[in-house]
Protein backbone atom coordinates (compact mmCIF):
# COMPACT_ATOMS: atom_id res chain seq x y z
CA UNK A 1 0.00 0.00 0.00
CA UNK A 2 3.30 2.33 1.09
CA UNK A 3 4.33 1.70 -2.66
CA UNK A 4 0.92 2.48 -4.47
CA UNK A 5 0.82 5.67 -2.35
CA UNK A 6 4.23 6.42 -3.17
CA UNK A 7 3.91 5.75 -6.81
CA UNK A 8 0.48 7.96 -7.01
CA UNK A 9 2.57 10.64 -4.98
CA UNK A 10 5.35 10.64 -7.59
CA UNK A 11 2.94 9.86 -11.01
CA UNK A 12 0.28 12.94 -10.42
CA UNK A 13 2.27 16.06 -11.05
CA UNK A 14 3.19 14.58 -14.90
CA UNK A 15 -0.73 13.10 -15.08
CA UNK A 16 -2.22 16.94 -14.06
CA UNK A 17 0.15 18.39 -16.65
CA UNK A 18 -0.63 16.33 -19.15
CA UNK A 19 -4.20 16.65 -18.60
CA UNK A 20 -3.68 20.23 -18.92
CA UNK A 21 -2.85 20.19 -22.76
CA UNK A 22 -5.84 17.42 -23.18
CA UNK A 23 -6.96 17.29 -26.84
CA UNK A 24 -10.50 17.90 -27.33
CA UNK A 25 -12.69 18.78 -30.56
CA UNK A 26 -12.33 22.63 -29.52
CA UNK A 27 -9.08 22.77 -28.00
CA UNK A 28 -6.57 24.99 -29.16
CA UNK A 29 -3.54 23.54 -27.98
CA UNK A 30 -0.15 25.99 -27.52
CA UNK A 31 2.46 25.32 -29.19
CA UNK A 32 5.99 24.64 -28.33
CA UNK A 33 7.10 28.46 -28.63
CA UNK A 34 3.80 28.95 -26.10
CA UNK A 35 4.87 26.40 -23.90
CA UNK A 36 8.20 27.66 -23.42
CA UNK A 37 7.34 31.17 -22.94
CA UNK A 38 4.59 30.17 -20.26
CA UNK A 39 7.87 28.11 -18.71
CA UNK A 40 9.76 31.34 -18.55
CA UNK A 41 6.83 33.44 -17.49
CA UNK A 42 6.21 31.31 -14.53
CA UNK A 43 10.05 31.02 -13.59
CA UNK A 44 10.21 34.62 -13.62
CA UNK A 45 10.21 35.21 -9.90
CA UNK A 46 12.01 32.06 -9.26
CA UNK A 47 15.68 34.11 -9.84
CA UNK A 48 15.83 32.81 -13.48
CA UNK A 49 16.91 35.05 -16.32
CA UNK A 50 14.76 35.34 -19.40
CA UNK A 51 16.77 34.90 -22.69
CA UNK A 52 14.75 36.45 -25.66
CA UNK A 53 16.19 34.04 -28.34
CA UNK A 54 14.95 35.38 -32.00
CA UNK A 55 15.01 32.15 -34.02
CA UNK A 56 13.50 31.69 -37.99
CA UNK A 57 12.52 28.12 -39.02
CA UNK A 58 12.04 27.50 -42.87
CA UNK A 59 11.14 24.60 -44.61
CA UNK A 60 11.82 24.56 -48.36
CA UNK A 61 11.28 22.83 -51.00
CA UNK A 62 11.05 22.41 -54.88
CA UNK A 63 8.60 19.37 -56.56
CA UNK A 64 8.41 19.11 -60.59
CA UNK A 65 7.28 16.99 -63.36
CA UNK A 66 10.15 16.04 -65.64
CA UNK A 67 10.45 14.86 -69.34
CA UNK A 68 14.13 14.11 -69.97
CA UNK A 69 15.58 13.43 -73.57
CA UNK A 70 18.97 12.25 -74.18
CA UNK A 71 20.67 12.47 -77.45
CA UNK A 72 17.36 13.28 -78.73
CA UNK A 73 15.21 10.92 -77.94
CA UNK A 74 12.49 10.61 -75.23
CA UNK A 75 13.48 8.84 -71.83
CA UNK A 76 11.03 9.29 -69.64
CA UNK A 77 8.03 11.65 -68.41
CA UNK A 78 8.37 11.36 -63.83
CA UNK A 79 7.43 13.12 -61.00
CA UNK A 80 10.60 14.88 -58.62
CA UNK A 81 11.22 16.39 -55.45
CA UNK A 82 13.80 18.32 -56.56
CA UNK A 83 14.80 20.09 -53.24
CA UNK A 84 13.54 19.31 -49.53
CA UNK A 85 15.73 21.40 -46.64
CA UNK A 86 14.88 22.45 -42.92
CA UNK A 87 16.85 25.67 -42.03
CA UNK A 88 16.85 27.37 -38.49
CA UNK A 89 18.70 30.53 -37.63
CA UNK A 90 18.73 33.54 -35.30
CA UNK A 91 20.38 34.71 -32.69
CA UNK A 92 21.12 33.96 -29.08
CA UNK A 93 22.59 37.19 -27.92
CA UNK A 94 23.64 40.88 -29.36
CA UNK A 95 26.95 38.93 -30.11
CA UNK A 96 26.15 35.31 -30.74
CA UNK A 97 24.24 33.82 -33.93
CA UNK A 98 23.89 30.49 -35.21
CA UNK A 99 22.74 28.77 -38.65
CA UNK A 100 21.62 25.33 -39.26
CA UNK A 101 20.62 23.87 -42.40
CA UNK A 102 19.80 19.82 -43.67
CA UNK A 103 19.00 18.47 -47.21
CA UNK A 104 16.55 15.59 -47.52
CA UNK A 105 17.57 14.98 -51.03
CA UNK A 106 21.27 14.07 -50.57
CA UNK A 107 22.21 10.51 -49.16
CA UNK A 108 23.42 10.79 -45.43
CA UNK A 109 26.21 9.24 -45.30
CA UNK A 110 27.94 9.85 -42.19
CA UNK A 111 31.68 10.98 -43.21
CA UNK A 112 34.73 10.07 -40.78
CA UNK A 113 36.46 13.76 -41.30
CA UNK A 114 33.88 15.63 -40.12
CA UNK A 115 31.99 13.01 -37.72
CA UNK A 116 28.76 14.60 -39.27
CA UNK A 117 26.17 13.44 -41.95
CA UNK A 118 26.66 14.84 -45.30
CA UNK A 119 23.20 15.79 -45.91
CA UNK A 120 23.72 18.82 -42.78
CA UNK A 121 24.87 21.85 -45.02
CA UNK A 122 25.14 24.83 -42.61
CA UNK A 123 26.27 23.84 -38.53
CA UNK A 124 27.74 26.56 -37.67
CA UNK A 125 27.89 29.57 -34.72
CA UNK A 126 29.18 33.05 -35.53
CA UNK A 127 30.73 35.39 -33.09
CA UNK A 128 30.37 39.05 -33.27
CA UNK A 129 33.65 39.99 -31.70
CA UNK A 130 33.85 43.58 -32.58
CA UNK A 131 32.13 46.17 -34.81
CA UNK A 132 34.28 45.33 -37.77
CA UNK A 133 35.39 41.72 -36.98
CA UNK A 134 32.73 38.11 -37.00
CA UNK A 135 34.08 34.97 -36.53
CA UNK A 136 32.08 31.46 -37.91
CA UNK A 137 33.22 28.16 -36.75
CA UNK A 138 31.40 24.87 -37.73
CA UNK A 139 29.96 23.66 -41.29
CA UNK A 140 29.84 26.51 -43.43
CA UNK A 141 29.75 27.23 -47.44
CA UNK A 142 33.51 27.96 -48.61
CA UNK A 143 34.23 31.74 -49.01
CA UNK A 144 34.40 31.44 -52.67
CA UNK A 145 33.41 34.23 -55.02
CA UNK A 146 30.81 33.51 -57.49
CA UNK A 147 26.97 34.37 -57.19
CA UNK A 148 26.08 30.58 -57.57
CA UNK A 149 27.96 30.26 -54.56
CA UNK A 150 26.67 31.75 -51.72
CA UNK A 151 23.04 32.31 -52.69
CA UNK A 152 20.34 30.29 -51.23
CA UNK A 153 20.48 26.99 -54.13
CA UNK A 154 16.98 27.34 -54.53
CA UNK A 155 17.62 30.69 -56.72
CA UNK A 156 19.47 28.24 -58.86
CA UNK A 157 17.40 26.33 -60.65
CA UNK A 158 20.02 24.53 -62.46
CA UNK A 159 24.22 24.50 -61.40
CA UNK A 160 26.63 24.41 -64.25
CA UNK A 161 28.59 21.06 -64.15
CA UNK A 162 31.49 22.65 -62.12
CA UNK A 163 29.28 23.60 -59.29
CA UNK A 164 27.34 20.18 -59.50
CA UNK A 165 30.83 18.44 -58.64
CA UNK A 166 31.77 20.64 -56.19
CA UNK A 167 31.53 20.68 -52.44
CA UNK A 168 30.31 24.18 -51.17
CA UNK A 169 30.09 22.91 -48.07
CA UNK A 170 32.76 22.03 -45.58
CA UNK A 171 33.79 22.52 -41.40
CA UNK A 172 36.33 24.93 -40.48
CA UNK A 173 36.62 28.38 -39.19
CA UNK A 174 36.18 31.84 -41.24
CA UNK A 175 37.10 35.16 -40.01
CA UNK A 176 35.04 38.96 -41.79
CA UNK A 177 36.61 41.82 -41.82
CA UNK A 178 34.31 44.96 -42.53
CA UNK A 179 36.91 47.65 -43.88
CA UNK A 180 33.86 49.44 -45.03
CA UNK A 181 30.16 49.26 -44.72
CA UNK A 182 30.65 48.35 -48.46
CA UNK A 183 33.98 46.76 -48.58
CA UNK A 184 34.46 43.26 -46.67
CA UNK A 185 37.32 40.94 -46.53
CA UNK A 186 37.03 37.04 -45.51
CA UNK A 187 39.98 35.04 -44.90
CA UNK A 188 38.59 31.08 -44.44
CA UNK A 189 40.33 27.15 -43.24
CA UNK A 190 38.07 24.79 -44.00
CA UNK A 191 38.37 21.07 -44.55
CA UNK A 192 38.76 20.13 -48.65
CA UNK A 193 36.47 16.86 -48.05
CA UNK A 194 34.06 15.75 -45.23
CA UNK A 195 35.18 11.65 -45.63
CA UNK A 196 38.40 9.98 -46.43
CA UNK A 197 40.33 9.78 -49.29
CA UNK A 198 38.55 6.45 -50.28
CA UNK A 199 35.03 8.33 -49.73
CA UNK A 200 36.76 11.22 -52.31
CA UNK A 201 37.77 9.55 -55.06
CA UNK A 202 35.74 7.07 -56.62
CA UNK A 203 39.10 4.80 -57.25
CA UNK A 204 40.62 6.17 -54.35
CA UNK A 205 44.23 8.02 -54.44
CA UNK A 206 46.91 6.94 -57.69
CA UNK A 207 49.46 4.52 -56.85
CA UNK A 208 52.37 5.92 -55.80
CA UNK A 209 50.53 8.60 -54.11
CA UNK A 210 50.67 9.76 -50.23
CA UNK A 211 47.51 11.07 -48.08
CA UNK A 212 48.20 14.75 -46.94
CA UNK A 213 48.59 14.93 -43.20
CA UNK A 214 47.12 18.41 -43.57
CA UNK A 215 43.61 18.16 -45.99
CA UNK A 216 42.80 21.85 -45.45
CA UNK A 217 41.54 24.80 -47.79
CA UNK A 218 42.57 28.15 -47.13
CA UNK A 219 40.46 31.13 -48.91
CA UNK A 220 40.96 35.32 -49.06
CA UNK A 221 38.07 37.14 -50.53
CA UNK A 222 36.97 40.55 -51.00
CA UNK A 223 33.62 41.74 -51.73
CA UNK A 224 32.28 44.91 -52.43
CA UNK A 225 29.39 47.04 -53.38
CA UNK A 226 29.27 49.60 -55.61
CA UNK A 227 26.60 51.58 -57.39
CA UNK A 228 23.96 52.47 -54.49
CA UNK A 229 24.26 48.53 -53.88
CA UNK A 230 23.55 47.57 -57.44
CA UNK A 231 26.98 45.80 -58.36
CA UNK A 232 28.60 43.49 -55.91
CA UNK A 233 31.88 42.44 -57.13
CA UNK A 234 33.29 39.65 -55.40
CA UNK A 235 36.38 38.06 -56.14
CA UNK A 236 38.67 34.81 -54.13
CA UNK A 237 41.79 32.83 -54.14
CA UNK A 238 42.18 29.62 -52.71
CA UNK A 239 44.95 26.67 -52.28
CA UNK A 240 45.05 23.67 -50.02
CA UNK A 241 46.54 20.11 -50.47
CA UNK A 242 44.85 17.37 -51.63
CA UNK A 243 47.45 14.94 -51.09
CA UNK A 244 51.28 14.39 -50.70
CA UNK A 245 52.64 17.00 -53.38
CA UNK A 246 49.31 17.11 -54.95
CA UNK A 247 47.60 20.59 -54.31
CA UNK A 248 44.81 22.45 -55.38
CA UNK A 249 43.71 26.04 -56.45
CA UNK A 250 40.73 27.74 -56.88
CA UNK A 251 40.40 31.62 -59.08
CA UNK A 252 36.71 32.66 -58.96
CA UNK A 253 34.90 35.82 -59.34
CA UNK A 254 31.42 37.09 -59.35
CA UNK A 255 30.40 40.46 -60.67
CA UNK A 256 26.30 41.05 -60.09
CA UNK A 257 23.73 43.40 -60.93
CA UNK A 258 20.47 44.11 -59.24
CA UNK A 259 18.37 46.85 -59.50
CA UNK A 260 14.68 46.89 -59.94
CA UNK A 261 13.56 44.29 -62.00
CA UNK A 262 16.72 43.22 -63.22
CA UNK A 263 19.49 40.54 -61.78
CA UNK A 264 22.36 39.55 -63.99
CA UNK A 265 25.38 37.73 -62.76
CA UNK A 266 28.29 36.60 -64.71
CA UNK A 267 30.35 34.27 -62.65
CA UNK A 268 34.38 33.00 -63.90
CA UNK A 269 35.53 29.99 -61.98
CA UNK A 270 38.96 28.15 -62.40
CA UNK A 271 40.08 25.47 -60.89
CA UNK A 272 43.73 23.69 -60.98
CA UNK A 273 44.86 20.30 -58.84
CA UNK A 274 46.83 17.77 -58.78
CA UNK A 275 44.29 15.15 -58.62
CA UNK A 276 40.73 15.06 -59.96
CA UNK A 277 38.34 15.58 -57.28
CA UNK A 278 35.39 16.59 -59.57
CA UNK A 279 35.59 13.25 -61.11
CA UNK A 280 34.59 14.56 -64.41
CA UNK A 281 38.12 13.09 -66.68
CA UNK A 282 38.51 10.28 -64.07
CA UNK A 283 35.11 8.93 -65.16
CA UNK A 284 35.43 9.68 -68.96
CA UNK A 285 38.05 6.64 -68.71
CA UNK A 286 37.47 2.44 -68.38
CA UNK A 287 40.49 2.60 -66.85
CA UNK A 288 39.91 2.44 -62.86
CA UNK A 289 42.71 4.79 -61.81
CA UNK A 290 41.93 8.78 -60.47
CA UNK A 291 42.89 11.30 -63.05
CA UNK A 292 45.80 14.05 -61.97
CA UNK A 293 46.74 17.27 -62.87
CA UNK A 294 43.09 18.25 -63.86
CA UNK A 295 41.74 22.20 -64.85
CA UNK A 296 38.88 22.98 -65.07
CA UNK A 297 37.02 26.48 -66.52
CA UNK A 298 33.50 27.78 -65.96
CA UNK A 299 32.34 30.80 -67.27
CA UNK A 300 28.15 31.17 -65.99
CA UNK A 301 25.87 34.47 -67.46
CA UNK A 302 22.31 35.04 -66.11
CA UNK A 303 19.67 37.18 -67.14
CA UNK A 304 16.58 37.69 -64.61
CA UNK A 305 13.75 40.17 -65.75
CA UNK A 306 10.61 40.17 -63.45
CA UNK A 307 8.42 41.86 -66.39
CA UNK A 308 5.48 41.98 -64.30
CA UNK A 309 4.58 42.24 -60.69
CA UNK A 310 3.67 38.49 -60.58
CA UNK A 311 5.63 37.16 -63.56
CA UNK A 312 9.91 36.56 -64.15
CA UNK A 313 11.93 35.31 -66.61
CA UNK A 314 15.47 34.61 -66.85
CA UNK A 315 18.19 33.36 -69.77
CA UNK A 316 21.18 31.27 -68.54
CA UNK A 317 24.27 29.79 -70.52
CA UNK A 318 27.63 28.04 -69.16
CA UNK A 319 30.85 27.82 -71.00
CA UNK A 320 33.03 24.78 -69.46
CA UNK A 321 36.01 23.26 -70.24
CA UNK A 322 38.00 19.81 -68.70
CA UNK A 323 41.59 18.99 -69.37
CA UNK A 324 44.39 17.52 -67.98
CA UNK A 325 47.69 19.97 -67.43
CA UNK A 326 50.64 17.35 -67.46
CA UNK A 327 50.73 13.56 -68.62
CA UNK A 328 49.69 10.91 -65.71
CA UNK A 329 48.78 7.17 -66.08
CA UNK A 330 46.46 6.70 -69.13
CA UNK A 331 45.80 10.70 -69.59
CA UNK A 332 48.10 13.00 -72.11
CA UNK A 333 47.75 16.69 -71.64
CA UNK A 334 45.71 18.84 -73.59
CA UNK A 335 41.46 19.30 -73.42
CA UNK A 336 39.84 16.23 -72.79
CA UNK A 337 35.63 18.07 -72.72
CA UNK A 338 33.98 21.65 -73.64
CA UNK A 339 30.40 21.85 -72.51
CA UNK A 340 27.76 24.28 -73.00
CA UNK A 341 24.75 24.70 -70.69
CA UNK A 342 21.76 26.27 -72.03
CA UNK A 343 18.53 27.04 -69.85
CA UNK A 344 14.98 29.20 -69.88
CA UNK A 345 12.32 30.20 -67.15
CA UNK A 346 9.32 31.62 -66.57
CA UNK A 347 8.05 32.20 -63.22
CA UNK A 348 4.73 32.79 -61.93
CA UNK A 349 3.89 34.42 -58.39
CA UNK A 350 0.27 33.86 -57.69
CA UNK A 351 -0.07 35.58 -54.36
CA UNK A 352 1.04 38.69 -53.39
CA UNK A 353 1.43 38.41 -49.75
CA UNK A 354 3.51 34.78 -50.37
CA UNK A 355 6.46 35.65 -52.18
CA UNK A 356 8.29 32.27 -51.26
CA UNK A 357 5.76 30.51 -53.76
CA UNK A 358 6.01 30.20 -57.16
CA UNK A 359 5.26 27.61 -59.95
CA UNK A 360 7.62 27.50 -62.89
CA UNK A 361 8.34 26.37 -66.91
CA UNK A 362 11.80 25.27 -67.11
CA UNK A 363 14.01 24.17 -69.84
CA UNK A 364 17.73 23.21 -69.85
CA UNK A 365 19.97 22.08 -72.46
CA UNK A 366 23.18 20.70 -71.69
CA UNK A 367 25.50 19.41 -74.22
CA UNK A 368 28.97 17.76 -74.35
CA UNK A 369 31.90 17.99 -77.24
CA UNK A 370 34.85 15.06 -76.80
CA UNK A 371 37.90 15.73 -77.87
CA UNK A 372 40.22 13.31 -79.50
CA UNK A 373 41.88 13.14 -75.88
CA UNK A 374 38.62 11.61 -74.48
CA UNK A 375 37.79 9.31 -77.31
CA UNK A 376 40.71 7.53 -77.33
CA UNK A 377 39.82 6.41 -73.58
CA UNK A 378 36.07 5.14 -74.90
CA UNK A 379 34.86 8.22 -73.52
CA UNK A 380 30.97 8.78 -74.20
CA UNK A 381 29.17 11.72 -73.26
CA UNK A 382 25.49 12.32 -74.47
CA UNK A 383 23.51 15.67 -74.75
CA UNK A 384 21.02 16.06 -72.74
CA UNK A 385 17.60 17.83 -72.57
CA UNK A 386 14.74 18.32 -69.72
CA UNK A 387 11.39 20.02 -69.78
CA UNK A 388 10.01 20.61 -66.45
CA UNK A 389 7.15 22.23 -64.79
CA UNK A 390 6.71 22.38 -61.04
CA UNK A 391 6.21 24.38 -58.06
CA UNK A 392 8.52 26.01 -55.12
CA UNK A 393 7.70 27.09 -51.78
CA UNK A 394 9.29 28.41 -48.78
CA UNK A 395 7.43 27.62 -45.86
CA UNK A 396 8.16 30.33 -42.70
CA UNK A 397 7.76 27.30 -40.32
CA UNK A 398 8.24 30.27 -37.58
Amino acid sequence: MKRLILTIAILFPFVASAQKYTLTPDADLPTVVERIIERRDSVQNDGYKIRKIKSHINLEFASSANAYFTAGEFDELSFKMNRVRLELYGKVTDKLSYHFRQTFNRYSNPYSVENMQSSIEYANIKWHVADKFDLVAGKQFLAVAGYEGYVNGLMVREFSEFNNNFEIFQTGIKGSVYLTPEQHLYFQVVNHRTGTDNDTYIYGLPEGVEPTKFPLLATANWTGWFADGAVTLMYSASAGQLAKNRNIYYLMCGNVYEKGPILAYLDVLYQRSGLDNQHRITTLSNVPVTAQNSQYLTVIANVDYRFLPKWNAYLKGAYETAGIYEDNSVFTAGRYMTAWNAQGCLEWFPFDEEKGFKVFAHYVYKGFHLTENANALGAYKPHTQRISLGIQYIIPVL
